[in-house]
């Protein structure tokens, strides 16, 4: 048969691979599209089925649905559609291509990378951390890579530190500008250690040296439990839902306890959906009887009054400037630390009126965060100054901004102090830069006109005061 297709058949004439069509060409906006030329290509076909298995979360099996198939013999029946096995196959050949050519950049560009850490325990009592690079290329384009995702033996530093170690290593990277962790103590050690080892690696492996690398809630929270149990009983509310003719289109979300963003994202749900909540205590006996029933030899406590939904308006409102400048701060597709003294100030600003607040609950929260906030940030000492360097070198703020906002936290005189300080960190960032990548020689020499721009009494910083003023009172309530 395939000798008479080949070679004798007059009525059958193969498609020659290599001849072009005319196409339309999406343009590179998204938007319209234009004539253009192309042909089939077997393996480019299979990597972008890959690809759309990835970008569209789709499970592996998606090739082997029946409609999918047909589809795709109607549209090119040339293209020889995968199996799932074979399709495994070529994402982790994906994955692979990928990973050595991010590699070969970190390699060829000698780009400095900030790290993001996070270690949490699963349900199953499995440790994991996962490790984020964030760099910006000659482009100037942020970029976003996940480059581990793995178990680790316990949350020690060590640990911690040897784990990153082994990330750096496995890619590459002998240059950090940046670690940012959580607040946990054991981080302390892993970043010491991981500095450690950067200094020895190369001289220039860390920025100068690496120096600045509830029972009402309860109440709710098992309100939502209930809820989201089980499809029938997620049915039943969101018939109260509709029955209370709440104009909302998302339901109530799930937190994760020891997030408290997810907590206020579960509190804001949750107030907005209060009178179905209450309907369901009204005419719902399993949501009544579910709170008598007993969790762990203990009666769940619940379900929420009109104490405890105040108590939550309380929290949203406690938390949410917090929660929009965490929102803002961890965006992963812009620079981000130069807004970061902006925000600083806004947090110090809140919990300084709400410690005074005269609802008790506000006021005692309020404090201990506080109590916090000045062990981690509480002075230029504990601070990153990288960080406040980002904003003198924003053209919007620049060492003006700065020493206003020192004024108005510590005073003119403490003031003074710390910008002498921040001066000395700008002129040891420029000769450490200069040492190993300046093409002349010298270092800096710290001038009235370099220093004194916008920062002495002139007729600009007249002009800015009144909306840095301003500014400054935004950020309080």
């Amino acid at each position: 048969m395939n000798t008479h297709i080949d070679k004798r058949c007059k009525k059958y004439r193969p498609v020659d691979p290599t001849q072009k069509v005319l196409v339309k060409q999406p343009s590179i906006s998204g938007f319209g599209s234009s004539l253009g030329v192309s042909k089939f290509d077997q393996l480019r076909c299979r990597r972008a089925l890959a690809e759309m298995l990835i970008l569209d979360e789709l499970p592996f099996r998606f090739v082997e649905n029946r409609g999918f198939r047909r589809f795709c013999f109607e549209l090119c029946p040339l293209f020889d559609l995968p199996s799932r096995r074979t399709i495994v196959r070529e994402l982790y050949q994906l994955y692979i291509d990928e990973k050595m050519r991010l590699k070969k950049y970190f390699s060829r560009s000698k780009v400095r990378v900030c790290l993001t850490t996070d270690t949490w325990t699963s349900i199953q009592n499995i440790n994991y951390m996962v490790v984020t690079a964030h760099f910006i290329d000659y482009d100037w384009q942020l970029h976003k890579r996940i480059l581990s995702f793995s178990q680790i033996v316990d949350h020690k530093g060590d640990s911690i530190g040897k784990c990153i170690e082994n990330v750096l290593i496995e890619w590459g990277i002998d240059k950090v500008f940046t670690i940012t962790v959580d607040n946990a103590t054991a981080n302390t050690t892993a970043i010491s250690y991981v500095i450690k080892k950067l200094n020895s690696w190369q001289d220039d492996g860390a920025v100068l040296g690496g120096k600045y690398l509830h029972d009402s809630i309860v109440a709710i929270r098992n309100a939502v439990k209930f809820v989201k149990s089980s499809p029938r009983r997620l049915d039943r509310f969101k018939n109260a839902v509709a029955h209370e003719k709440i104009g909302t289109k998302g339901l109530v979300v799930l937190d994760v306890p020891t997030r408290w963003n997810s907590t206020y994202l579960m509190l804001e749900s949750a107030v907005k959906l209060r009178k179905a909540f209450e309907l369901l205590g009204e005419e719902d006996i399993h949501y009544v009887n579910y709170f008598r029933d007993d969790e762990n030899e203990q009666k769940r406590i619940g379900p929420p009054n009109c104490d405890d939904w105040d108590n939550a308006k309380v929290f949203i409102n406690f938390l949410a400037t917090f929660y929009d400048i965490t929102l803002d701060f961890s965006a992963s597709l812009r620079v981000t630390s130069n807004i970061y003294l902006k925000s600083w100030c806004t947090i110090r600003n809140q919990l300084n009126s709400l410690t005074t607040e005269r609802d008790p609950l506000v006021s005692k929260i309020a404090v201990s965060m506080q109590q916090k906030f000045d062990k981690y940030w509480g002075g230029l000492e504990k601070t990153n100054n990288l960080l406040i360097l980002a904003v003198v070198l924003d053209p919007r703020y620049k060492l003006g901004y700065v020493k206003f906002r020192f004024d108005s936290i510590y005073g003119v005189e403490e003031s003074q102090s710390m910008l002498s300080k921040l001066k000395g960190v700008l002129l040891d960032l420029y000769e450490w830069y200069t040492r190993f990548y300046g093409s002349s020689g010298g270092g800096a020499k710290e001038t009235d006109d370099v220093f004194s721009f916008g920062v002495g009494g002139g007729p600009s910083d007249d002009l800015e005061f009144g909306r840095l003023k301003a500014t400054d009172e935004e950020d309080s309530l």
